[in-house]
């Protein structure tokens, strides 16, 4: 059991969560591609977390947030509210620990993420797709079956959990003159920007996001919190607000905040698709987008992008003709 985090991570404590987790998640690969080195004229390192257990960086806060439960709590089980990739990783994280995982998850949800939650052994209660719906959900769940509530982001657990994956990409590519990662509620980010802060700091953190979700975007440029209100995005793992957790470390420690267009999105995914070979949801090639969009400003420095997921729908491909732009 690992000490549960009340404040902002330091140096030794990632260490000791990297250490923790490791016999747990996936250490996954990072791969170059000529083609985009070329395009872009830059050089890309690619942090593959979509070939992370449960498809998606969030296994690993999943997994610290889970091995910090007492054996008390734990058998209370544990619950949440997610779409998607926070509730797959939460299902496998507490069925690994063989415990129950509660989740709430909006009517909406991609029905292969609801099949996912469901192979990994979760006990899905449906709701309306709005925060309001999921969160009153998620408290009658909590009333009715005791369990523990892991947040999808706003934890400094979860934050932990996920800085590893940006760990891992310093410590084979050290110098690298930014490093991008997707922005919904910040959990990775924040991960990203603290695991830079200790081990590669003149390492420059750049957010992507949606044009059409820029509540980081207009957060950060107003130096104020701004909340996530109505976003319409295929980037369904961003429409999140950010929590009062991960705003302060991303207000302090993001360089910029750069959008995406819709279009830009759906071809940086099919040209991942293509090109390298590999699935990567929507969410996660928000990284590529923000580049493809700005390429000037990255001419001939080298990249780090974290790709967070790669949870999709085959039935549902973006640039399929009968297929709206976003959803």
């Amino acid at each position: 059991m690992s000490k549960s985090l009340s404040q902002v991570p330091g140096k030794s404590e990632l260490l000791s969560v990297q250490l923790l987790i490791k016999p747990y998640i996936n250490t996954t690969p990072i791969l170059t591609c000529k083609t985009f080195n070329s395009l872009l004229d830059t050089s890309i390192f690619f942090k593959c977390e979509n070939f992370q257990k449960g498809g998606a960086f969030k296994f690993r806060g999943a997994s610290h947030a889970i091995s910090c439960l007492d054996s008390l709590d734990a058998k209370k089980g544990v619950c949440t509210h997610s779409s998607g990739n926070h509730a797959q990783a939460l299902a496998l994280a507490a069925r690994l620990r063989g415990i129950q995982a509660h989740i709430v998850m909006p009517n909406t949800s991609s029905k292969v993420k609801i099949e996912a939650v469901k192979g990994y052994g979760g006990k899905i209660t449906f709701c309306n797709p709005t925060l309001a719906a999921r969160e009153e959900t998620l408290s009658q769940v909590q009333q009715e079956t005791g369990a523990i509530f892991i947040h999808p982001f706003n934890d400094y657990n979860i934050i932990a959990g996920q800085a590893t994956a940006c760990m891992e990409l310093i410590a084979e590519h050290p110098d690298l003159d930014f490093i991008i990662a997707p922005v919904g509620g910040g959990g990775l980010l924040s991960g990203t920007i603290l695991a830079t802060k200790y081990f590669s700091p003149s390492t420059k953190v750049i957010a992507a996001e949606p044009e059409q979700a820029n509540d980081a975007f207009q957060s950060f440029n107003l130096g104020k919190f701004v909340p996530s209100l109505n976003p319409k995005t295929i980037a369904d793992g961003l429409l999140t607000s950010l929590g009062d957790k991960t705003w302060p470390i991303i207000k302090n420690g993001v360089s910029i905040v750069l959008t995406a267009k819709e279009d830009t999105i759906i071809s940086a995914m099919k040209l991942i698709w293509e090109r390298m070979k590999i699935v990567v949801e929507p969410s996660g090639v928000l990284p590529l987008a923000v580049m493809m969009e700005n390429e000037s400003f990255f001419r001939n420095k080298k990249v780090g992008l974290i790709l967070s997921g790669g949870n999709v729908d085959l039935n549902r491909l973006p640039w399929l003709s009968s297929q709206p732009n976003s959803r």
